[in-house]
C-alpha cells in the first residue's frame, strides 16, 4: 500500500524539468539535432536524477570511491526489488555476473550459448540494436515476426527454431521482455509456451528485461526465468530503463538454475569492465528508488492517455495501441501515406525527430517510435508540429 500511497504524493518527474533546462544537457538525445528539433527518440527520460540514485553516486564521489567494482550490493538489490515488484523469489545472487550494461550482456550470452554462425531468433518489429549486436558476434538473425495483435505469434516462433537449427547447430532466441518498441508485456502462459517450444526445439532462450521496473498501471511483469521451463535461460537486466541511467553504466547477467555453470565461463574482463560508479547508482535504485518509480509510472500512464487522445483529436490515421511497459510509443503511420519513413518527413517538415521504424526490421515500414518520458507540454507540442508535417 505504501507504494501506492508514493505515486500519489510524489512529485511527477517528468513534470520537474524545462525545455530550457533540457536544451543544457550535452548527452546524445538532446545534441544530436539542432535547437529548433523537438527530440522525442533515443529512450533518454527528460527527468532529474532520483534523490537516492544521486546521493549514492555523489557519496562515492567525495569518498574518492572510483575503483573497479566489487562485492554482491548489486544482484542482491535486483533481488529484493525482483521479490517486492514482481513476487519472484528465484533470483540467486550466486548465479550473476557484471557486465556493462545488457547489450554486452546480450553478446556475452550469445557466445556462451551459440558459437560464430549459429542463429538467434528475434520478434520483430524490435530493438535494433538487437540486429546489430548479433551481427557484432558474428551470428545470424533469423525473424520471426510478432502477430497482427503485436503478440508472439507461438506458430510462426516454432517455425523460425525449425530453420535456426540446420543439421542440429546450436541457436538461441533473444527474447524482449517487455517488448520494445511495442510495449507489449508477455503473460506467464505466453512465456510458459515461448520456454517450451525451446526446449522441444533445443533453442537456449536470453531475455533482455531491460524495461522490466517500467510497467503500466494494472499490468504484471513476469520474468522469464520465473516460469516453469525456463531453467537454461538467461536474463540481462539494469536499472538503465527505470531510473535513467544510461550514463551509468551498469547490468546483470542472471542464470536459471540450470545455466549456471554458464556463468563460470565470462570472462573476468567483462565484469570487471562494468562502471563501479555505475554498479553504485544501479544498486540505489533498485534498493532505495521505489517511491521515485512510483511517480514516473503514473506520469507515464497520464502521457500514454495524453498521447491517445491527442493522435484521435489531431491524427486520427495513425494507429496507436497504448503499450503495458516501457515509455515508447509504436506508432502506424502507412494510413498517412508518407512512404516507408514517416519519420523524415516530421523531422524535415515538423521539426519533431522520432525513430524511424525502418530500423527495427520487418514490420517496421510506415511506423515510428515516440519516446513518451517527458513533459505533457512536450508531448502536446510533438502532435502539434506532426499535424502541421501533414498538413
Amino acid at each position: 500500500m505504501s507504494g501506492v500511497l508514493s505515486a500519489r504524493t510524489a512529485v511527477n518527474p517528468l513534470r520537474r524539468l524545462t525545455i530550457d533546462q533540457l536544451r543544457q544537457r550535452t548527452s546524445l538525445k538532446w545534441r544530436e539535432y539542432p535547437d529548433d528539433v523537438l527530440p522525442l527518440w533515443v529512450a533518454e527520460m527528460d527527468v532529474p536524477l532520483a534523490e537516492p540514485v544521486a546521493r549514492a553516486i555523489t557519496d562515492a564521489v567525495a569518498r574518492g570511491d572510483t575503483g573497479y567494482p566489487a562485492g554482491t550490493a548489486y544482484p542482491q538489490a535486483l533481488a529484493e526489488f525482483a521479490r517486492r515488484r514482481w513476487a519472484w523469489d528465484g533470483l540467486v545472487v550466486e548465479h550473476t555476473a557484471l557486465v556493462p550494461d545488457v547489450m554486452h550482456g546480450v553478446v556475452e550470452a550469445l557466445r556462451l550459448v551459440t558459437e560464430p554462425g549459429d542463429a538467434v531468433v528475434v520478434n520483430c518489429p524490435v530493438y535494433p540494436p538487437f540486429y546489430e549486436s548479433v551481427a557484432h558476434a558474428d551470428r545470424r538473425i533469423v525473424e520471426a515476426p510478432l502477430g497482427e495483435d503485436l503478440r508472439i505469434d507461438l506458430g510462426t516462433l516454432e517455425d523460425a527454431f525449425r530453420r535456426a537449427r540446420p543439421g542440429g547447430r546450436p541457436a538461441a532466441y533473444l527474447l524482449c521482455s517487455p517488448h520494445n518498441p511495442t510495449g507489449v508485456v508477455h503473460s506467464a502462459a505466453e512465456l510458459t509456451a515461448v520456454a517450451a517450444l525451446a526446449e522441444r526445439h533445443g533453442v537456449r532462450v536470453i531475455a533482455d528485461e531491460i524495461h522490466a521496473p517500467v510497467v503500466a498501471g494494472g499490468a504484471r511483469f513476469v520474468p522469464y526465468l520465473s516460469v516453469p521451463g525456463a531453467e537454461n535461460g538467461l536474463s540481462v537486466m539494469s536499472a538503465s530503463k527505470g531510473w535513467n541511467l544510461a550514463g551509468l553504466r551498469g547490468g546483470l547477467l542472471v542464470a536459471g538454475p540450470a545455466a549456471a555453470g554458464d556463468l563460470a565461463r565470462v570472462p573476468f574482463g567483462v565484469s570487471v569492465s562494468t562502471s563501479h560508479l555505475g554498479v553504485i547508482a544501479h544498486t540505489a535504485a533498485f534498493r532505495d528508488g521505489g517511491e521515485w518509480l512510483d511517480a514516473l509510472l503514473t506520469g507515464l500512464d497520464d502521457n500514454r492517455r495524453l498521447l491517445a487522445a491527442l493522435l484521435a483529436e489531431h491524427l486520427p490515421a495513425i494507429r496507436y495501441q497504448p503499450g503495458q511497459a516501457t515509455y515508447l510509443a509504436w506508432l502506424d503511420c502507412r494510413a498517412l501515406g508518407l512512404g516507408d519513413d514517416p519519420a523524415t518527413v516530421f523531422l524535415e517538415r515538423g521539426r519533431v525527430a522520432l525513430n524511424s521504424g525502418l530500423a527495427f526490421g520487418s514490420g517496421g515500414r510506415g511506423h515510428v517510435r515516440l519516446n513518451l518520458a517527458t513533459a505533457p507540454e512536450l508531448i502536446t507540442e510533438a502532435v502539434r508540429r506532426m499535424t502541421s508535417a501533414v498538413g
